[in-house]
């Protein structure tokens, strides 16, 4: 695919839409293949590490998943330095076939019941292999698109990119969801999970094949052609001075809020209406996926109204109105999903009286977990769904339950049995009932969390990319990105879900995003400037 400048130095309108549909398609798949392990870590959690504690199974899970954002700044680091030398096109060519064998080898891993402990390893390495493969494929898709786009549509331009992560999450909700539907439930859990990731080998052929199409982007061609390229770019990136202040700029005032937002909006809002509101798989994936249809083309919205108005006020409105609205919103989203749950919690106290010193959290199983009576009751609540009380008990005993009147003491054999027994003649309901969900208003809530996603996303790769020169513009923009996402969002599902746990609050896992938010809309403010319209092909544009 042969790709003209015109007289400015850009891609003519026509190229540069044939550069953001190659892109986007390619990063479409790559999202897909990333994305698949978050959407069903609650479902094959009990697969790969050791049964005895559903919470601690899917922390483990929710771990494993954060690891592969965790070195994503790693991949951001050796690939950026390889786009900066070498290229942008052949540095995510090598990204996605990363990506694309590692998802195919998770549809063939073997289970914890069939090689014990070496399962959850054999996982974590291919996570680290998907996060490493993502930290190197967004910075060089956003930097691709915007080295060709002219300055008054590069905002624009690269929202396109910004609208692959959720199209990738809706086509492997897609994908899940027909799964499911065609097969038996006890041949999906068998061996059906696996078919979406082996799908991925025919996504990555034909990813690879776009990809190839593609030729460098003419700004980089200009700066090598001038000689004007960096020899050292982690160097120039991160230890001269005022580079590296904005790329720590960029991070705590823009990415770390802007990733908490959007995995807020879309992952944890999925992990909520399953886990917690006890929704069915299916149904929860028609929600979220119908409001992804209905929300994505903001995207596209505010990355075109930030080549107007600018970009960082769009960002940091989008954290600020967040923060303050994400405790009523999820509370009115258990008020529209799940009413039975809301009108027993309301009527019904639930407190654990323990001795303190048995009780622990688990973040991660591992040979030396052991799970205490204490921790067994805490695990039970809060894998119900339910928000309860710990409260200090006699040194020694056993955990006591209360639910309403009812005292249940808690011990390892009958302990279960009897608090599910309480639960149920409570009125408790251990799954929500569909014919209560209101559609329109639990649509009409999530498709805010998705505004609000489009909101500080959609803009986020235009100013990133404008922040800093061509030279060492893959590399600075990369690392912020991709800790922002990987570190203060990916981590999300754990925090968040840790907190609830401790807490004993179903809702205590926002105040994670809410804080981050807010710090990013404060340091934002004070700190950083726009960066619309700035020219890419001036390197003094950092």
């Amino acid at each position: 695919m042969a790709v003209s400048a015109t007289a400015n130095g850009y891609a003519s309108p026509a190229e540069e839409r044939k550069v953001i549909v190659a892109s986007s398609v390619g990063t479409v798949f790559e999202w897909y293949d990333f994305y698949l392990y978050a959407t069903l870590a609650p479902f094959f959690a009990a697969l790969f590490f050791p049964p005895g504690n559903q919470t601690a199974a899917l922390l483990s899970a929710f771990a494993t998943y954060a690891a592969g954002f965790l070195v994503r700044p790693f991949g951001a680091v050796i690939f950026g330095r390889v786009g900066d030398l070498v290229g942008r096109k052949y540095t995510f060519l090598v990204t996605i076939v990363v990506m694309g064998a590692s998802t195919f080898a998770v549809g063939l891993l073997p289970t914890y019941a069939a090689v014990g402990w070496l399962a959850p390893v054999l996982l974590v390495l291919l996570r680290l292999l998907q996060g490493l493969a993502l930290g190197g494929e967004y910075g060089g898709a956003a930097t691709y698109v915007a080295e060709h786009a002219p300055n008054d549509r590069r905002g624009y331009a690269t929202s396109w990119i910004q609208t692959t992560a959720t199209l990738g999450f809706f086509l492997s909700l897609a994908v899940i969801g027909l799964c499911r539907t065609q097969m038996e439930a006890a041949a999906f859990a068998d061996w059906g999970w696996r078919v979406p990731f082996l799908v991925s080998l025919i996504l990555l052929a034909f990813s690879v094949y776009i990809r190839l199409r593609l030729n460098e982007s003419p700004v980089f061609q200009r700066m090598k052609a001038e000689g004007r390229g960096s020899s050292q770019p982690l160097t120039d990136s991160f230890l001269r001075y005022p580079n590296n202040k904005y790329v720590l700029l960029a991070l705590l005032g823009a990415t770390a809020g802007q990733g908490v937002v959007w995995y807020t909006g879309q992952f944890y809002a999925l992990f909520f209406l399953t886990i917690t509101l006890k929704v069915d798989y299916l149904t929860a994936y028609t929600l979220i996926a119908i409001s992804l249809l209905i929300g994505t083309p903001f995207f596209v919205f505010f990355g075109w109204l930030s080549d107007r108005i600018g970009r960082l006020k769009i960002i940091l409105a989008g954290c600020l109105i967040a923060a303050v609205t994400y405790f009523p919103l999820f509370a009115l989203l258990t008020h529209y999903v799940n009413p039975d749950l809301e009108a027993f919690q309301a009527r019904t106290k639930i407190t654990v009286t323990a001795d303190p010193q048995t009780c622990s959290f688990h973040i991660f199983v591992g040979p030396w977990s052991k799970f205490t009576e204490c921790d067994r009751a805490q695990d039970l609540l809060t894998k119900s769904g339910l928000s309860f009380k710990t409260e200090k008990g006699a040194a020694g005993s056993l955990p006591v339950v209360s639910i309403g009147d009812t005292k249940i003491e808690f011990d390892a054999k009958e302990g279960a049995g009897k608090v599910n027994a309480a639960l149920k003649a409570a009125g408790y309901a251990p799954t929500a009932d569909k014919t209560k969900i209101n559609w329109f208003m639990a649509e009409l809530i999530l498709v805010i969390f998705l505004i609000y996603v489009t909101m500080v996303y959609g803009p986020i790769a235009a100013f990133l990319v404008e922040m800093f020169p061509t030279r060492i513009r893959y590399t600075s923009m990369s690392l912020p990105y991709h800790i922002g996402n990987g570190w203060f969002g990916g981590m999300l599902p754990l925090l968040a879900t840790a907190l609830v746990a401790w807490a004993g609050d179903i809702y205590y896992g926002l105040w994670y995003p809410i804080v981050v938010a807010v710090m990013t809309v404060v340091i934002g403010a004070i700190f950083l400037k726009d960066t619309k319209g700035r020219d890419l092909h001036a390197d003094d544009a950092a």
